[in-house]
């Protein structure tokens, strides 16, 4: 038997009626959890709702003998982050693991961003993420266990041209997870991030307008949702047991490392500083070491193998 073995575990999915969130959820059952199938249906807009997503997870699922419930409550609302954990254990008596996976889009440059599609996007995401984390935490406190998984992006680790909000609330989903890693790895609960690179819903809305959007466009073609599922069946595993509040990010075949803030370099000033010596010494000391500016797009400089 492998080593990677979910048998007996509880995974809740959000968002896990299509793409990357379906990918997780069929390995995960794959690897022998029983998976509750979250996901409200609708488009990466909010339009309409439907279980006809989740119930096709379900099917492939249980197609090979795996265990499935759906549920359709939204993240975005703690009412409905409670149902969804309650799912879990009405149909399995436990939970064991958090993918959270759910999200949506509303692209726009910054100055012509609405306030309204922020809020949304935020709420889905970043308070989507706490929502349902802390929906479980009482539950892995009791049993001295449990493994988060969120979905992170390198449009928040690094920067997205016309993605203000979800770049904001996937960077905030980094610090969540870190402080939940150092709040609750007293109860042998882990909280790791996965920044996936895929083609789905969530990727299919970039437009084609240019010879370099169209280009980057077959690249992400290649990247297929399932690359990212190994990663968080290990990382949902006993085998990852020492592996907490890390960021990780796939690309095609490639698993990276990604790095989190820390200091770079200091200067220091006995008689203190004055906006001049500021201008004259510290911004030439420190300048090597500015980030640039830079989309994440811009940041791969070679093509995924």
């Amino acid at each position: 038997m492998s080593s990677i073995d979910l048998s007996g575990k509880v995974a809740v999915v959000t968002g896990s009626g299509g793409g990357i969130g379906r990918a997780i959820a069929i390995a995960m059952a794959q690897a022998g959890a029983a998976v509750v199938i979250n996901d409200i249906g609708t488009s990466l807009k909010g339009e309409g709702a439907s279980q006809g997503p989740a119930a096709e997870t379900q099917a492939l699922i249980e197609a090979f003998g795996g265990r499935a419930a759906i549920n359709g409550d939204s993240v975005a609302q703690w009412s409905g982050a409670q149902k969804i954990v309650q799912t879990a254990l009405d149909n399995f008596g436990r939970i064991d693991i958090v993918v959270n996976n759910a999200g949506i889009l509303r692209d726009a440059i910054f100055h012509k961003m609405d306030p309204d599609d922020w809020r949304a996007v935020i709420d889905v995401h970043l308070n989507g993420s706490f929502n349902v984390s802390r929906a479980a935490a009482d539950h892995f406190r009791r049993q001295e266990s449990g493994s988060y998984i969120h979905m992170t992006s390198g449009a928040g680790l690094i920067g997205m041209v016309g993605q203000a909000s979800y770049s904001a609330a996937k960077l905030g989903i980094t610090a969540l997870s870190k402080v939940i890693a150092l709040d609750m790895s007293r109860f042998n609960v882990r909280s790791n991030c996965i920044a996936p690179i895929a083609w789905s819903r969530m990727t299919n809305s970039i437009p084609e307008d240019t010879p370099e959007k169209r280009a980057l466009v077959e690249k992400l073609k290649k990247m297929t949702p399932d690359k990212n599922a190994p990663l968080a069946v290990f990382l949902a595993s006993d085998a990852a047991k020492h592996v907490n509040a890390q960021i990780f990010a796939i690309r095609l075949n490639e698993i990276y490392l990604m790095g989190q803030s820390r200091m770079l370099r200091s200067i220091h000033r006995s008689e203190g500083w004055t906006p001049e010596t500021i201008a004259e010494h510290a911004m030439p000391a420190l300048a090597s070491s500015f980030m640039s500016v830079q989309s994440s797009v811009q940041h791969y400089g070679w093509d995924p193998v």
